[in-house]
């Protein structure tokens, strides 16, 4: 029982209201907000009173409009340290191309909106359902970092060269390229007999983390080399339309090389690792359990925030090796090279200054002026892009055409001869893919860049001519 002496002009405070029998909870805290004032005696007292009453009958307090919301808190269930409930309404949040968002995308981001840790989020016109957060999902936290949040391929990302050769390479070469294709590029498990060395595998991290020492030997055997799904590397032609544009090229068209990979193996188990010890640490409801987060403020917070750093860095240098290999190949270094990642999470600010954590699931930074790539299908164009950095999408944008159909049923309704005539049309040679790769399984990526015209503001195209993905034949999957 708290002592009954003459107070002036004094604040309430915790040790009062701990002593009062307030518990260390939402209640608490509520209270504190509502009385952050001076007070003289006698306020003070009938204050006090006040909340004793709230105390002893808070059933009694739900419906009354100035204690209702504390009288609530005291008769929430008091959770376990680690576990947490979910707000009972979403945050709002921003939408674009709404119209082509699919069911189980609006549900998960409904879900990401009501973690008692979101402060923004925002979906792009790209969104489809994902795991935890929906791909095309953007997220931001104060301190904590998500692990699915970020993604199973940390650090995913596109890379474009630009040679200042011309673009009917494309067709008078096709039998060089398609053979350089064969051979600078892996796809799946297939790795390089001899991988090349990289700067990347000597980061003192590898040794610092058992998880990152145990998969050392896997990244340097993969380097260089590329995922399956919807991983490739392709020829094709860039046309620069923006005259003033950044690269100090000329307008027209380009013979260009697009790879997209991420971090391979190595990023997989990092993410699937810490994504367990988050949910050990972290639990939350049935529907929510994807997106249990780590602290920054921990050891644990710490420890992944670096190590998905160095899956991104590890994600990039595969880009470069890739890359190399091809000007080395060709025998003509490239003049631009652009490159964006997704699948990440970054510390910036938002318009106030005020520092925060923004998960990109399949998202692309587009602050102002930040360049990057979105591309679309086989047969479609991609974008070369400049960032406008509009605050409503967290300086963010779509990372591709999105699909409109699910692997399992691409397989299962589209016709392999259909697709081939499609590809045919478009002039496109794939050298290893699958139905589920098929153009007839994204969205119009015309319609996904006319819901982001806000966004960003197009520099160029890229339109795909070779493509190589994972697997020996057309249409047909490997192991």
């Amino acid at each position: 029982m708290v002592q009954e002496v003459n107070y002036k002009n004094m604040k309430l405070n915790g040790n009062t209201l701990k002593a009062l029998g307030f518990p260390e909870s939402k209640a608490l805290g509520m209270v504190l907000k509502k009385a952050n004032r001076e007070l003289d005696e006698a306020s003070y007292q009938a204050l006090l009173t006040t909340l004793r009453a709230v105390l002893a009958d808070p059933n009694g307090f739900e419906a009354d409009p100035e204690w209702g919301g504390v009288a609530a808190a005291l008769l929430a269930p008091v959770l376990p340290k680690g576990h947490y409930e979910l707000r009972a309404n979403a945050d709002p949040y921003e939408v674009f191309g709404s119209e082509h968002i699919e069911a189980g995308a609006w549900r998960q981001i409904e879900t990401a909106m009501r973690l008692p840790v979101a402060i923004g989020g925002a979906l792009m016109p790209d969104a489809h359902q994902g795991y935890g957060l929906p791909i095309g999902g953007v997220l931001a936290t104060e301190n904590q970092v998500i692990p699915y949040g970020v993604g199973v391929d940390i650090g995913c990302r596109m890379c474009l060269s630009i040679y200042e050769l011309p673009s009917s390479a494309v067709t008078s070469e096709k039998q060089r390229l398609v053979h350089l294709l064969n051979e600078n590029t892996r796809f799946g498990r297939a790795t390089f007999r001899q991988p090349r060395d990289h700067e990347v595998l000597t980061d003192p991290l590898f040794n610092e983390v058992q998880v990152l020492r145990e998969l050392k030997d896997r990244a340097a055997a993969q380097i260089g080399s590329s995922g399956g799904g919807n991983h490739f590397v392709e020829f094709g032609v860039t046309e620069l339309l923006d005259p003033k544009n950044e690269f100090g090229l000329p307008v027209g068209s380009y013979l260009s090389l697009l790879s997209h990979s991420g971090s391979r193996g190595f990023g997989a188990n990092v993410a699937n690792h810490y994504s367990r010890l988050a949910r050990k640490l972290c639990t939350l409801p049935t529907e929510a359990r994807h997106l249990a987060w780590l602290d920054l403020n921990t050891a644990e917070g710490q420890e992944y925030w670096a190590a998905m750093n160095l899956a991104g860095d590890y994600a990039s240098a595969c880009h470069h090796q890739i890359h190399d290999r091809m000007a080395e190949s060709l025998g003509v270094a490239p003049s631009v090279r652009v490159e964006n990642h997704h699948n990440f999470a970054w510390k910036e600010k938002d318009a106030k200054g005020r520092s925060r954590i923004v998960h990109r699931k399949g998202a692309t930074p587009a602050a102002k002026g930040v360049l990057g790539v979105i591309p679309g299908s086989m047969t479609a164009p991609g974008f070369i892009v400049r960032g406008k950095g509009d605050a409503r999408s967290i300086n963010s944008a779509a990372h591709g055409a999105g699909r409109v159909m699910s692997r399992t049923q691409a397989k299962r309704e589209l016709d392999p001869q259909q697709v081939a005539q499609e590809l045919r049309k478009a002039g496109v040679e794939v050298i290893g893919s699958g139905l589920d790769e098929a153009p007839m399984a994204y969205k119009n990526i015309e319609t996904v860049m006319a819901s982001q015209a806000d966004l960003v503001e197009v520099v160029g195209t890229f339109l795909p001519k070779i493509v190589r993905m994972c697997g020996d034949e057309q249409f047909k999957e490997v192991d």
